[in-house]
């Protein structure tokens, strides 16, 4: 007697596989939109958003077969229990970025309408299948970003920055002023600590390069972090930050908080908007003066963008040596001139020589940050301040990265150089005892 053949396994390619999924995801939606309204009608929203997620899960996932029977809607275990997550993403969480916001690749998430939402993964941006049901959907979300942390979001105020709870950065534009919808704009919240030592090994600087940062900030030096949107100015800001002594205060001041020190003593502060009367507003200078009045060790400026920028360059020539700030510029001569136009946008009348002369005195090292097109965020520039020859700002770079090709997996090529000259700090690395290692790194 022969034997039965064994049963054929289907294979089924992958284009099919691919348009299972999306078949799936389209039943999905169909059945949410028709979910929706008779869910909401058997459950108090008010006793819902107080419940332990678990809870509110469970209790979802047992009114859900019947609601499904009702409506004459059949959805297979791993369909009910999508609908299950979305139902309960739509009342405590933010519905559709949730899936999003949970990707440990995913760095950055950038709503553009309701229909396009683009995601960045290893420095590249991709559009993702996700969307909102509407425009008053996706507007919603954004409202419920910004009133968690006591903002607003509308007509009126159509412009905020705010933080998620894990501490993301986000920022939101609504219409008027987008035209296309709400826009929203997140910087997740790097869980990872980020450190000079983990940078070296990603390429993210040299060896050398390191050693010299990590001495310049025990060494206590100011130092103004320049670099383009999205190219590491904050991670940058924070992996210096360890190298601050714990014994030291610290005052952190910032839009929205986002800095993660680590030291025990630190006090961070956030800007405030104006009511809807246009009133109560803290603004970055404002704090900064107050900061001066809080015995700070060093002052932390998460952005210099303002006239904040003359009360800071005051602070770092007023015994708050070891300051760090960032700025927007593309190299560390034009973070000079930045940062000299925003010292006139204070309304202080001060000619150009004595603010040029306030930022000689004030500023130690530019080190400047890019996002290259690899995707791959590098230092391309250590260089101090050395002083002035007339009215010029004279400096000297200490480092720079030179490119030199593309790889064959896209990525590209090149090296990070030493000048091997001797830095104009070296005196004050000798006072805390780091000269020799300081000298070794560059020479």
């Amino acid at each position: 007697m022969e034997a039965a053949p064994a049963p054929r396994q289907e294979t089924r390619p992958p284009a099919a596989r691919r348009d299972e999924l999306t078949t799936s995801r389209e039943g999905i939606a169909a059945a949410l939109s028709q979910i929706r309204g008779p869910f909401m009608e058997r459950i108090d929203p008010a006793a819902a958003v107080k419940l332990p997620r678990p809870d509110l899960a469970m209790e979802v996932g047992r009114m859900l077969p019947d609601l499904l029977r009702e409506l004459g809607l059949q959805l297979n275990g791993a369909e009910q229990r999508d609908v299950v997550t979305q139902l309960v993403n739509d009342m405590l969480g933010l519905g559709p970025l949730d899936p999003l916001l949970d990707d440990p690749l995913i760095t950055d998430i950038l709503v553009n309408g309701p229909n396009q939402v683009y995601v960045e993964r290893h420095g590249k941006l991709e559009l993702t299948d996700v969307v909102f049901r509407d425009g008053k959907h996706l507007l919603a979300i954004a409202q419920r970003i910004v009133n968690r942390v006591g903002r607003r979001v509308d007509e009126s105020s159509p412009m905020c920055d705010a933080r998620l709870e894990d501490g993301s950065r986000v920022n939101v534009i609504v219409p008027p002023l987008a035209i296309d919808g709400a826009s929203i704009s997140i910087r997740k919240f790097a869980e990872k600590k980020i450190t000079l030592e983990v940078m070296a090994r990603q390429s993210n600087l040299s060896d050398a390069m390191m050693r010299v940062l990590q001495i310049a900030s025990r060494a206590r030096l100011n130092i103004l972090i320049s670099g383009g949107t999205g190219s590491g100015k904050t991670t940058l800001l924070n992996a210096l930050s360890r190298m601050i002594d714990t014994g030291e205060r610290v005052v952190t001041i910032e839009d929205a908080a986002e800095l993660q020190l680590q030291q025990p003593h630190v006090v961070r502060l956030e800007t405030r908007p104006p009511n809807l009367e246009g009133k109560g507003e803290v603004t970055m200078r404002g704090l900064v003066k107050n900061a001066l009045r809080m015995r700070p060790d060093r002052i932390i400026l998460g952005e210099v963008r303002g006239g904040e920028a003359l009360d800071m360059l005051q602070a770092m020539n007023t015994g708050h040596d070891g300051s760090m700030c960032t700025l927007h510029a593309n190299n560390p001569r034009e973070a000079l001139t930045r940062l000299e136009n925003m010292v006139g946008m204070s309304g202080a009348n001060l000619p150009p020589k004595a603010v040029r002369t306030q930022i000689v005195a004030a500023i130690d090292m530019i080190v400047q940050v890019s996002r290259m097109r690899d995707g791959v965020r590098r230092i391309t520039s250590v260089t101090e301040v050395v002083g002035m020859e007339g009215e010029i700002i004279t400096t000297q770079e200490l480092f720079r990265y030179r490119y030199e090709g593309e790889g064959a997996d896209g990525k590209l090529i090149g090296r990070f150089e030493s000048a091997g000259l001797r830095p104009a700090f070296t005196d004050k690395a000798g006072y805390y005892g780091l000269e020799r290692p300081l000298l070794d790194a560059v020479i």
